[in-house]
């Protein structure tokens, strides 16, 4: 029998894209805007929804949920990523591995469970208009999002468990830009079945469940689209669902490039390239396509920002009053509201 070290290693080596020293500033430069993009985006659609009365409905609660979890599910992976190339660093401690794997599958699977319950809403609406206010009242929304928290959670945990009692020898490179959890399980030692099967499983059920919901939900939206009498009707209750429809074709269409990549192309870096699609450029874009096509939203935005730009005002310096002073014209926050 061929002998290991089993010994648990201390660290990981994330490779990243490229090690070429020229290349490091403009990645840097890259993900940085990017990540402020997102963070930015979703904060503010956060905000909208808010501070908004006439947002305060289901179908802005769940995407003010879906905001967070994006601005959360970005910060578990870029901001190591940012300290690497900053400092020419590829180390991630085991700690650290460990942790970003935890919080990568917990909020990857909110993101999943989310738009699953968001096209349940669109469902509801557009298929059964009248009744929508007590089929999705608070309590049912409150009770989809929670649940959406804790199977994601106890995924995440029982994987991560498993993840915990594996053994690693002497290669710890992952070749990703985060520990990425199929990358990982690559690099034991130990016999990975268990935890192959887990991933396996949580990706049929999970993933795979609410992929089917979602295709389920809007057969029949389509199905009632297409019975309405009128053209305004059919085009109205399309437009209420297109954006949520453009994000889970982009969320799910990456993920399956992802996986068509590393199964036909079989090379890491070409997977790490393809996994920003999904965990990097479909959270930023969002916002974006939720406030582009979105009326209301818009509306929002416009008076949060205004807003917020009355909140900050430049008083001018009352000369007459004070004729023989210099008085310091700086400007300051206005609690008054403007």
């Amino acid at each position: 029998m061929e002998s290991h070290n089993h010994t648990r290693v201390s660290e990981f080596l994330l490779l990243g894209f490229s090690q070429l020293p020229q290349l490091q500033p403009l990645l840097y430069g890259l993900f940085l805007s990017m990540y402020l993009l997102t963070v930015l985006g979703n904060l503010l659609i956060i905000l909208a929804t808010a501070s908004d009365p006439r947002l305060r409905t289901p179908m802005y609660f769940f995407l003010s949920n879906l905001s967070l979890v994006d601005v959360c599910f970005t910060s578990t992976t870029i901001p190591k990523m940012l300290l690497n190339l900053h400092t020419h660093s590829r180390a991630i401690s085991y700690a650290g591995c460990m942790a970003q794997m935890f919080f990568f599958l917990l909020f990857a699977g909110l993101d999943n469970f989310l738009l699953a319950v968001m096209a349940y809403d669109r469902f509801v609406a557009i298929c059964h208009p009248l009744r929508y206010a007590a089929i999705v009242g608070p309590r049912r929304c409150a009770l989809l999002v929670l649940g959406s928290w804790v199977t994601s959670a106890l995924n995440s945990l029982l994987q991560s468990f498993v993840f915990a009692h594996l053994s690693f020898c002497s290669d710890v490179e992952v070749s990703h830009f985060f520990c990425e959890p199929n990358q990982v399980v690559h690099l034991a030692c130990s016999d990975t079945f268990l935890i192959n099967v887990l991933m396996d499983c949580a990706a049929g059920l999970l993933g795979g469940g609410s992929l089917a919901g979602i295709l389920y939900s809007y057969s029949r939206i389509v199905s009632s689209i297409r019975a309405m009498s009128t053209a305004q009707g059919r085009y109205k209750a399309f437009s209420t669902c297109a954006s949520h429809l453009s994000v889970v074709s982009l969320f799910y269409g990456t993920i399956l490039g992802v996986y068509l990549s590393s199964t036909v192309a079989q090379d890491p870096h070409s997977t790490a390239t393809a996994s920003v699609m999904y965990s990097v450029v479909t959270p930023m874009l969002n916002p974006f396509i939720y406030s582009l096509r979105n009326k209301d939203l818009k509306r929002a935005l416009r008076t949060l920002l205004r807003e917020t730009a009355k909140g900050w005002h430049c008083p001018r310096p009352n000369t007459k009053e004070l004729p023989q002073t210099r008085v310091a014209h700086t400007c300051h926050p206005s609690f008054s509201g403007g």
